[in-house]
């Protein structure tokens, strides 16, 4: 039985040592869930231009715009915000996009705006797109609501960034804590295209990048079972033509909650 077992195992098990399971994983998607983008970008498209007419201003211009997507997590979004407000960079717009659950109140300061959705789409990449094109600004970065940074978060990613010669997008170390508030472990792994086809060490709350096309968020409808999760997907896909380095500092706070969905960094189908 186990001899058998492996024999019909063994095309499986050769395809992810010649490709790495995210990418067969992800090939899977496209072909099975492929079709629910065309929906989802229609969706995103007619959010961005009801946003955008409602604006009584033109989109935010700043060196860098961070999109914090939301729902239902008011005193952790507070805390977000907070944190990404008292970044040492101060010429950024933070951009805070609720999944139509309704916005609680948020610091009086000019460099932050606040839309909410028409309705709620349950889809993180949708929703941060939707902050993705709702600014103007030459670097984006991205931090959950449930998650912090360190002061100087942008401070160092940037100072990568605009280095002459730099990489068009880098991820510091992440803090894990638990939500005791007890640290879990530090993730810190440089970035190995190859590696990353096998293990999950890729997250945005970590991640600064160049905008440029390839900067959007896959629209397929991923529940929390579909794997890999569209940071992954961005940031190989990112990675295709942009060279993208690690640094390793510690500038973010990651919370680990069991009562949600967080990565298994560690896992391996």
């Amino acid at each position: 039985m186990n001899a058998t077992r492996k024999l019909v195992r063994a095309p499986w098990e050769l395809a992810k040592w010649l490709f790495g399971w995210h990418v067969l994983y992800e090939w899977r998607n496209r072909v099975l869930l492929g079709h629910t983008a065309r929906a989802l970008r229609r969706t995103e498209d007619a959010e961005v231009g009801r946003l955008d007419r409602a604006a009584a201003e033109a989109r935010p211009r700043a060196l860098v715009a961070t999109v914090i997507a939301t729902y239902r997590r008011p005193e952790a979004l507070r805390a977000a915000v907070s944190s990404a407000l008292a970044q040492t960079v101060t010429d950024q717009v933070v951009i805070v996009v609720d999944d139509g659950a309704g916005l609680p109140d948020l610091p009086d300061d000019p460099r932050l705006v606040a839309v909410s959705l028409s309705h709620n789409i349950g889809i993180a990449g949708v929703v941060r797109n939707v902050g993705i094109r709702l600014t103007d600004s030459r670097f984006v970065a991205f931090l959950d609501d449930d998650n912090l940074w360190e002061p100087d978060h942008l401070e160092v990613a940037l100072a990568a960034l605009t280095a002459r010669g730099g990489p068009d997008a880098v991820y510091t170390a992440l803090r894990r804590v638990l939500p005791d508030g007890t640290e879990r472990d530090v993730l810190s792994v440089p970035y190995d295209r190859r590696l990353a086809t096998r293990k999950a060490f890729l997250d945005t709350n970590a991640f600064v990048a160049r905008r440029t096309p390839a900067l959007r968020f896959s629209r397929i409808r991923r529940t929390p079972e579909v794997l890999p999760r569209e940071d992954w997907e961005l940031i190989h896909r990112y990675a295709r033509h942009h060279r993208v380095v690690h640094v390793p500092q510690v500038t973010v706070r990651y919370l680990t909650n069991p009562s949600s969905y967080y990565t298994e960094w560690q896992s391996q189908p």
